[in-house]
Order: structure tokens, then sequence, then C-alpha cells
């Protein structure tokens, strides 16, 4: 009997068994037909692809701008973002083209703004990525990101501050926007009159796009020597003109002191005001009051305020606050400020331009060092010693071509003549070969880094791409335009596309598109340095560099 009647209840322990691995394996992202499996094989195939030595990348087209260029997502904002172009397409494809705005309609900042996966949304067009843009007069716009169309309109403030800033509290989730900071003009410093409101925070959730609350940062509170302030990851972080650093617990924030919560399109009538919340003139209520200085995280001293978390378990990099430390990073637990073993970082170069450290945005709690000549990969583990102690240890290196420098210090001139050099290069120097950017591409797993030779006015730069676990060399993308290590430059590697923004002198822009090819043909096209055959086109009004 009692072997008999087991048996179903085994069976049905079994069932439950596999429905629970089914469910739980599904919602991983590991059943065989759901999307996320093709999106990741598809990048898989793609990463084997860019890495094939027969795969270049073109130069397909090129433009120009008075005003900045700005890149998201395979999309190119020019004009102020009044103009948007594809640039998955070997040839450019106006994706919209407004009319030129009104100074006053000018855009301070954007954001994009994806779907979030699983979550059923109010609208239609909530599924379709969306840019959000800060304008000067104090509006907040979703638009369309295919086609320029106003989603929604939200006024945030009258004239008692200037908005300006947009950044990810939670990426794709909570978006703050912070105002410039409050200073009185000087006729009101003069005549006694004192401000004690340094900034203001908007805080919102997107998609669909709610609002959170509104504060103050009082002087009065936080004290005056406050320089800066920033939501991150839930923690409000507020910079003071001493180094000093300090942490607070946003959400706990929000649970303390907010006195009234207030839904977007509602009327309201609060504090002696009415109105409808994010609607001309009234915009949105301050219904975030801080009182009282809150229950302090975390403080620390560093030099320019430079501070981060990161790593696994949590570590902090700062330079020691005084001038001549800077250059020198300390890695040190979050949990009792203990330095790590071998914690204290150093280049020990010489160069006009600093070294930058910070966390690997790839989530794997590795560190990032970057110098002139030599880029560190470092990783915390575990003291073999002390197990309560963490050690930071090489995960490997790479370094810049500079076989060809020279760097003789003495040269003998034809006659014979020995001839001493007075000085010595810097590690940066335009004529060695030199770090200028590094970035990572992480659906693709690939670490990307740009390097610059300049001789006289001739300066040529390649972007290498590598192993991401090792380090190891796939690729060279030359970059046939010319490269001027005065301008200031920006480059991205988008799965198939490579992209290098460029800011000459007097507010000139340029944009140079490479792709993918796989056509071995040509080779010698893709990556010769010489002047090749261009057309130029004209769309949308706008003239084009195609090759």
């Amino acid at each position: 009997m009692y072997p008999q009647a087991a048996a179903p209840a085994a069976s049905r322990a079994l069932r439950d068994h596999n429905v629970y691995r089914f469910l739980t394996r599904r919602a991983h992202g590991f059943f065989a037909r759901d999307a996320g499996v093709s999106y990741r094989k598809n990048l898989g195939l793609l990463r084997k692809i860019i890495c094939q030595e027969s795969t270049k990348f073109k130069n397909v087209w090129t433009t120009h701008s008075a005003s900045p260029i700005a890149y998201e997502r395979g999309r190119i904002y020019l004009d102020n973002y009044q103009c948007c172009i594809s640039s998955i397409a070997q040839e450019p494809r106006i994706l919209y083209q407004k009319p030129k705005c009104s100074k006053s309609e000018k855009i301070e900042d954007a954001l994009l703004l994806e779907c979030p996966l699983g979550e059923m949304l109010p609208s239609p067009s909530d599924y379709k990525s969306s840019l959000i843009v800060l304008t000067v007069r104090n509006w907040l716009l979703r638009l369309s990101a295919d086609s320029g169309e106003i989603l929604e309109k939200i006024y945030l403030a009258d004239s008692y501050c200037k908005f300006r800033y947009l950044s990810w509290d939670t990426p794709q989730e909570v978006m703050v926007v912070k105002s410039a900071q409050n200073k009185l003009p000087a006729a009101a410093r003069q005549a006694g009159i004192q401000e004690s409101v340094l900034f203001y925070l908007a805080v919102f959730q997107v998609l669909p796009l709610s609002f959170i609350g509104m504060l103050e940062i009082n002087k009065k509170i936080f004290g005056n020597s406050v320089t800066d302030v920033a939501v991150s990851n839930g923690i409000l972080i507020v910079m003071y003109s001493m180094g000093l650093v300090r942490l607070y617990n946003f959400q706990t924030i929000l649970e303390q002191f907010m006195e009234q919560p207030f839904d977007l399109g509602h009327e309201f009538n609060w504090n002696g005001q009415a109105g409808v919340v994010g609607k001309y003139p009234f915009g949105l209520p301050r219904n975030i009051k801080i009182t009282d200085t809150p229950p302090l995280l975390f403080e620390a001293s560093s030099l320019e305020n430079a501070f981060q978390i990161g790593g696994y378990p949590w570590h902090y990099i700062i330079t020691p606050n005084k001038k001549k430390h800077k250059g020198i990073f300390h890695i040190c637990s979050l949990k009792d400020n203990a330095l790590a073993k071998n914690g204290i970082q150093e280049m020990k170069c010489c160069s006009l331009e600093p070294d930058w450290i910070y966390f690997h945005p790839d989530m794997s709690g590795r560190i990032i060092h970057v110098g002139p000549n030599l880029i560190k990969v470092l990783k915390l583990k575990e003291d073999k010693n002390n197990t309560e102690q963490m050690e930071v240890a090489e995960d490997f290196t790479i370094v810049t071509n500079r076989e060809n420098c020279v760097s003789n210090t003495v040269t003998v001139t034809a006659s014979g003549r020995v001839v001493k050099k007075r000085f010595n290069l810097l590690d940066d120097d335009p004529e060695q070969e030199t770090f200028k950017i590094v970035d990572y591409e992480d659906e693709l797993d690939l670490l990307s880094t740009v390097a610059v030779t300049q001789i006289g006015s001739d300066g040529r730069a390649h972007l290498d791409i590598h192993c991401n676990e090792h380090g190891i060399l796939f690729k060279s993308i030359p970059l046939l335009e010319s490269w001027d290590v005065t301008y200031s430059h920006e480059v991205y590697f988008d799965k198939d596309l490579v992209l290098h923004i460029e800011q000459k002198p007097n507010r000139r822009f340029s944009c140079y598109v490479y792709q993918m090819v796989c056509d071995t043909a040509k080779d010698d096209e893709c990556s010769s340095h010489e002047k090749t055959e261009r057309a130029f086109c004209k769309k949308g009004g706008r003239i084009f560099e195609c090759i």
C-alpha cells in the first residue's frame, strides 16, 4: 500500500518541480523560443563576424554642422535635436527634420527612453523608443525617437529656477531633472539679500511618465559650501567645495519628508497654490520639504570631489584631498574604510593630461585604470593571508605600440656634430601613440580603445577591439580622417557601427560614420588613408559626403 500511495505523490512532486524549473528558466530568458534567446544568439554571431580578419569598417558618409552633434542608439541628432538621421543605412536617411526652433525652445539636455520589458503600458506609443528633452524655458517633452512628434509635455516651474540637466537615478526607470545652481543677481547680493536654496531636483518615474516629487537643496540643511548634487542608484550625493562628498539614502528622504503625493494632469490646491500638476503656468509643486539633516550613510574627502563606488564586495575609489596626490588613487572597502592590499594605484607618468580610473561598466567588479600608454584592468580578490581583506590584482594590461618612437636624447648631425636635447618627451606627447578613449560595448562584450599619434598637423587614430575577458586584440580599425589632439573628440563603437564626432574651433562639428563590410575586395579602400572619391548629396537641405 505505502509504495503504491507514494508513487502518485512522487509523480506530482516531480511534475511540480518540472513546472517550477520551466517557469524559472523562462523568467530568466532560457526558454528556447523566447525572443531574448534569439537576440543573444544573433549578437554572438555578430561578435564573431566583427572579429573575423576579413571584416572591415568603411567610412560610408560624413556630415558637418554649426551646432553640436549627438548620438543615441543608431540615431544622430543635429541642429539642437531638430534633425534626426539614421546611422544604420549605408546612405544617410533623415528620420525627421523640424523647422529651426527659436531660442526660447532651445533644448538643454536629452535622454533616450526605451520600452521596459514585460510591462503593460497605457499607450501604444510607449512601446517605441522616445526622447526626453529639457528646454530652456523649463518644459520637459517626450518626443517620438523616429518622428520627433511631441507625445507628452510637462511644465516644470516658472522663473524661480532654471532646470538644465537630465540624468538617471535608475537607468530607464527613475529620472532626475536638476536645476542650475541658484545664484542671486549681483545687485541683490550687494543689497544684502541672501538665497538659501542652492539647487532644485524634480524626480520622475518613466513609462508611464509619472511625478514622484520636487525638492530643494538648501544651505540651511546641507551647509554653505555645497557645490553640486546628484541622485544615483537611490543615493543623494552632495559635494562640497573642500572636496567632501556625503551620501544620503534618497528613498528615506522621500518617505520622511514628502508632504503629499501628486499625479500629473490632476488639479491641486495646496499651500496657497491652485492649478494642474505639470501644466503652465503652475508647473510642479515642491512637495518634498527637507526640514532636518537626513541620516548620513557615508562621507569621504577626495580631491576635486572624485568619488566612485563599485566592485564586489563594495569598494570606493578616491584621491587623497591634496594637490600633490593628483594621479594617486586609493581603493578602499565601503564597509570599514580599510585600504585594500595593493590598493594605492599610481601610473607614475609625466603627462599634460591626467590618467583616469573607474569601475568597469560590465558589472564584473573590475577596475579600469588608463594612462597615456598603458591600460590596466584590475580585479578585487580575497587576500590569501587575510580573508577579511581584499587585494587589488592585475587582470590584464593593454599597451600602445611605441616601437617607432624616437626617444634618443642625443643625435648626430650630417657633419658629425653631437646635439643633446635639453628636455624629455612627455608620456602623452602627441608624437607618441597615446590612449585617448576607452569604452565598453555591452551587447557584444568587447572593450574598445582609441589611440592617437600626431606628427606636426597630421594626426592618425585607430580604434582597437579587444576581448573584454582577457584583453586579447581582435581587430584594429583605422580612422581615415586626420585627428587633431587639440580638438574635442567622441568615438562610439555600437555593434556594427563606429561613429566619430569632432568639434573644431569656431563651433564647427563633423560626424564620420563607419559601417561594417565583409567584402574582402574592398580591404584596401577601407584601410587606406589616401583621399578617396567622394560624392556630395543633398537631403532635407543638408549636404552629405558619401563615399
